[in-house]
């Protein structure tokens, strides 16, 4: 069994905590989905949020969904001009016997454009 890290990112439609907490379990349900992971696989998880995202903590999402004893964490992204606006990202370290090249990154709605390299 190997770690490996698996990325994503959604956008949110506007700055409100319910909207943020249904885009970001969705976003952690399809990365756990989509690589046949379940909460006991996950080492951590890192959240990020644009700056423009002050509603909520997107961890609290992953709380509600019932990943309780994972270590979780919040931070904000650089705020680069031109950035995509009320983006949340994530990086999750989890046990699977993937190949880096079989983890599939989820990547929803506009944030596909993100990455169209690895979007999913």
């Amino acid at each position: 069994m190997a770690v490996r890290a698996v990325r994503g990112a959604v956008q949110l439609e506007r700055d409100e905590a319910e909207h943020m907490r249904e885009k970001v379990a969705e976003l952690v349900t399809a990365l756990l989905e989509r690589n046949s992971l379940t909460a006991d696989d996950l080492i951590s998880v890192w959240f990020t949020a644009t700056p423009d995202l002050h509603s909520d903590f997107p961890a609290v999402a992953a709380r509600k969904l019932g990943i309780v004893d994972v270590p979780l964490i919040c931070a904000q992204e650089l705020d680069v001009a031109g950035a995509m606006p009320r983006v949340v990202r994530v990086l999750a370290h989890a046990e699977t016997d993937l190949t880096k090249a079989e983890i599939a990154h989820v990547y929803l709605g506009a944030a596909a454009a993100l990455r169209k390299d690895i979007a999913q």
